[in-house]
């Protein structure tokens, strides 16, 4: 993980430094949601600056009808003041309630249109980060950014933050009125918030702590969820229902404890915030009821001065009822600021060198390799593979052999030294290039929702029908997929679910064939083949490997059979390398592996 990536961590131990720097972040990246939206905010602003100005002319012209308007109803029989008052009071509310309207219906299109922007910079963000952040960073809590974050920040932007902000609004532009219309009631007022801002922080404070550990709690239980169901069937294997059920049941324990504490929190916060306003409506109409009765104030003044303070404390609560939103979405958005903040570990060249027609030859100078700085597992290993030869890896599992295949498609970059290909060095080379000539077939041999048509097509996204059924003729795919339901129309569905595991690596063939690579890395890739179907793709791999670069990687020995030399790697190190047949007569550690392998179809 990257410094920046302390987010990603579920944590909730954060220094006071981190914390900080965690909420620059965030603000960071919400500010930059806002920067294309800003003529919208600024109308989406001026609106509810508008609306909220309107709604609180409502106790002031109730004011003027009970001070002026009726007594020259009583007094002179003159009905125009009481219209007038009547008229602007219905006009002003029709004008807010509009005006309000519309405002929501704004701040709900910026809300979608941050939405959609975080979400795309999620997706497209992750898929461009390097393999080591997807190997550390669990497809539960990849899930869980785009799922319930997203959701959370979703619910403060759809009702929430156009509350908060209306709120916020009201109580200055209240404030405001009451102050015009007597001061010493502002006074009152005005002390007020001194307890006010008190039990505001303190709950701002416990809060924003609480609701990052509901954040928390919420992404392991959906990463416990996640890891289950993919791994139902190791689950299932080794009879793990009882562990995983105690496992699942201690993240929800510890989920409600988390979601108990914030109710707890809110229940001292709301009867509190409803005490304050009591005492201060309560000390207002005592204060302003003895200067009524001593001429001092009009009884219309007093009305609109009580109305004004029960509307200050209103949206105190609505705002406080909407704050757990907010400290959800808080965490939420650091969270995903987290994940975008971090830098791939392979990251694409300033200068990139374009290689349009690459001959294959790969060349291994003194690489080092460490995927922890005290663990290396290359140590300074070179090699050199001439275009068009074909390379048989085997060793024992954690040789090195895989590791040195992903440094060759470039989902790690050498700690030291450089791999080349054609004499130009990984990292300098173009990245469509470099995906262009190198691919690599890999055991997991990963379909892709849709048709085997679409899955083949992969290899090359404009071929046609005709040479995606040639490929899949070359490596001995056509006959099994024109057996399918509908052919080469099949839908696959979500890995691979109407295909079995040998018939998946037979698709995962005809890509790499369409794609036609200069250098083809096969990572286990006949693992999942049966006797038979093994036998079958032999001949489609003769097909496959000819004329490239070709690094198999493989236990069964049938496969290293094809290849031209055998590297046998120990510890990151090449112990033996020759032909097939001048190791297997020779008494050492392939002729071993040979010997047992023979042994073992006896």
């Amino acid at each position: 993980m990257s410094v920046h990536g302390v987010s990603g961590e579920e944590r909730d131990d954060f220094t006071k430094s981190e914390s900080r720097e965690i909420r620059r972040r965030s603000t960071r990246l919400l500010l930059s949601t806002l920067q294309p939206l800003r003529s919208k905010v600024i109308v989406t602003a001026i609106t509810i600056l508008v609306a909220t100005g309107a709604s609180v002319l409502g106790p002031a012209l109730i004011a003027i009808g009970i001070n002026q308007a009726l007594p020259a109803l009583v007094e002179q029989q003159n009905w125009m003041p009481l219209g007038l008052v009547i008229g602007s009071y219905l006009i002003v509310a029709v004008v807010g309630a509009l005006l309000v309207a519309q405002f929501q219906i704004m701040s709900a299109r910026i809300a979608q249109a941050i939405l959609i922007d975080l979400r795309k910079r999620v997706f497209l963000h992750t898929q461009r980060l390097s393999l080591d952040f997807h190997e550390s960073y669990t497809s539960g809590r990849i899930i869980s950014r785009q799922t319930s974050d997203l959701d959370s920040i979703r619910e403060l932007l759809s009702g929430g933050l156009a509350q908060l902000v209306q709120g916020v609004l009201f109580m200055g532009f209240t404030a405001i009125a009451l102050f015009s219309f007597d001061w010493v009631s502002g006074l009152i007022l005005l002390c007020a918030l001194v307890p006010l801002g008190f039990l505001t922080r303190w709950f701002a404070v416990n809060s924003q702590r609480m609701f990052r550990q509901t954040r928390v709690a919420s992404a392991r239980l959906i990463v416990q969820f996640v890891e289950s169901m993919t791994g139902i069937r190791a689950v299932k294997a080794f009879r793990k229902e009882k562990r995983n059920e105690k496992l699942f049941a201690d993240l929800v324990e510890d989920y409600r404890d988390t979601n108990a504490k914030v109710i707890g929190l809110f229940g001292t916060f709301d009867p509190s915030l409803v005490f304050i306003g009591n005492v201060t409506l309560g000390m207002v109409l005592l204060v302003g009821g003895l200067r009524v009765a001593d001429g001092e104030l009009l009884i219309g003044s007093l009305l609109a001065i009580v109305l004004y303070t029960r509307q200050f404390f209103g949206p105190a609560q609505e705002i406080a009822m909407f704050y757990n939103s907010y400290q959800s979405a808080s965490a939420a958005l650091e969270k995903i600021s987290g994940v975008l903040e971090e830098k791939p570990g392979v990251p694409d060249p300033t200068a990139p060198i374009d290689l349009w027609s690459a001959k294959g030859h790969v060349h291994f100078d003194r690489v080092e390799f460490a995927y922890k700085a005290d663990r290396v597992v290359l140590p300074e290993f070179t090699l050199d593979i001439p275009a068009g030869q074909t390379i048989a890896l085997v060793g024992s599992t954690g040789a090195g052999k895989t590791t040195l295949a992903k440094l060759l498609s470039r989902f790690y970059d050498p700690t030291a030294g450089s791999v080349l290909l054609d004499g130009v060095d990984l990292r300098r080379l173009h990245p469509k290039d470099l995906r262009r000539a190198i691919v690599m077939v890999t055991q997991e041999a990963y379909l892709f929702s849709g048709s085997v048509a679409d899955n083949i097509a992969i290899g090359k996204p404009d071929a046609s029908l005709d040479e995606i059924m040639d490929a899949a003729r070359a490596v001995g795919a056509d006959d099994f997929i024109r057996g399918l339901p509908n052919g080469y129309d099949t839908d696959v569905n979500k890995r691979g679910g109407r295909v079995s595991a040998g018939q998946r690596q037979l698709i995962s063939f005809a890509r790499a064939f369409l794609a036609n690579p200069s250098v083809l890395i096969l990572d286990e890739a006949t693992s999942s083949l049966d006797i038979p179907s093994e036998r079958l793709v032999q001949e489609g791999l003769q097909t496959l490997l000819a004329d490239r670069t070709a690094i198999i990687i493989a236990h069964r020995l049938s496969t290293v059979a094809i290849a031209d030399r055998v590297l046998v790697m120990e510890r990151g190190v090449i112990v033996e390398d020759g032909t097939p047949e001048h190791l297997i007569s020779g008494t050492g550690r392939f002729a071993q592996l040979h010997a047992a392998w023979r042994d073992s179809l006896v």
